[in-house]
Order: structure tokens, then C-alpha cells, then sequence
């Protein structure tokens, strides 16, 4: 895909609803997982994906091209987040426990166990930092955006997201050894 800009340009200038479907095919799993790190729940995090497209497809805002599309929505996504949390008054988490089994009866092959042990046993860990931690741990690594992408999101510059990427792995790091993970396990 174009990364959504032109997909979107055509949804909002010549009202292409494929254009508008293609943005949310690319983006909803990524831009909800991102949601559920910031609000600690899945449900609210899939309310406020639908809240982000529905805002797209109403309200059409412009994009002005100053950040890639996904940085853009991602922001979107990230300010109906905190608003939400505002409104609420209280920073809602689920527990790992309340968690979809992330295993599948078809993941037979123990590399694909190991695998998803480790992404638990991270995920688990993750839980216990500090949110703007978790954020900027999930936007560089599980999203793979820059550290530029991810500054523009949290509102940081990015010498301030590289140094709070730094002092994130290290205290990721930490809680899995406190955990009794070492490196070679992960």
C-alpha cells in the first residue's frame, strides 16, 4: 500500500469508500494493539479504533502530509485515548489473566511455543513499567515506527524518546530478571 495517504485522499476528495476500507484493513490491528498498551483494555481499545475510523469517515480530517499516514492516525488514535481516560478519571488495566489465550491448538511446532512464550513472558513484563514505557516500547518495536514517528505521537522530541527508549529497555530488562529470565531466554 501507499501508506494510507493516497488511499485516504481519495476516501476524502472524491469519496471513494474503498479508499476508506483500505486504510482500515492496513490499520486496525495495529492502530487497536497500540490502543490496548495506552488503556490497559481490549474492548475500550477496539471502541476507540472504531471511534478513530468513524472520525476519518465522518469528520474527514485533513491530513497535511507532515508525518507519514500511520503516525498520523496513530496520533488520532492516541488523543481519543487520553480523552477518554480524562473522562473516566481513572487509568483502567486488564490483567494477563483476563488475556485471549494467545496459543492456538494448530501451534503444534515447538518453535512456534517458544516463540510465544517469550512473547508473553515480555508482554507480562511490559505490564509492570511505567505507561510511557510500554508506549514507547510498542511504538518502535512492536509497530517499527522511528524514533522521530514515535516522538511526534507522544508529544516528545526525540532526543527525549531515544533516552526514555534507553531507560525503558533497561528497566524491561531488569523485570525479566527479576522474573528469573535471563538474555539467553529471551
Amino acid at each position: 500500500m501507499d501508506n494510507g495517504a493516497s488511499s485516504y485522499r481519495r476516501f476524502r476528495d472524491n469519496g471513494d469508500e474503498r479508499g476508506l476500507d483500505a486504510i482500515i484493513m492496513e490499520y486496525k490491528d495495529g492502530l487497536m494493539l497500540y490502543l490496548t498498551r495506552i488503556v490497559g483494555n481490549i474492548q475500550t481499545a477496539e471502541e476507540l479504533t472504531e471511534d478513530a475510523f468513524v472520525l476519518l469517515g465522518t469528520k474527514k480530517p485533513k491530513f497535511k502530509g507532515k508525518s507519514s499516514f500511520k503516525t498520523w492516525l496513530y496520533a488520532i488514535g492516541r488523543n481519543l485515548a487520553l480523552d477518554r481516560m480524562r473522562k473516566e478519571k481513572r487509568h483502567p488495566q486488564i490483567s494477563v489473566d483476563e488475556l485471549p489465550d494467545l496459543m492456538s491448538e494448530e501451534d503444534a511446532v515447538e518453535t512456534a511455543y517458544l516463540q510465544k512464550e517469550r512473547q508473553i513472558t515480555v508482554h507480562r513484563a511490559m505490564r509492570k513499567l511505567k505507561p510511557e514505557h510500554q508506549q514507547v516500547l510498542e511504538l518502535i518495536y512492536f509497530e517499527n515506527m522511528s524514533s522521530r514517528e514515535a516522538a511526534e505521537i507522544m508529544k516528545k522530541s526525540v532526543r527525549s524518546i531515544e533516552s526514555m527508549l534507553y531507560r525503558a529497555k533497561k528497566a524491561l530488562r531488569s523485570q525479566l530478571e527479576t522474573e528469573g529470565y535471563d538474555d539467553e531466554d529471551l
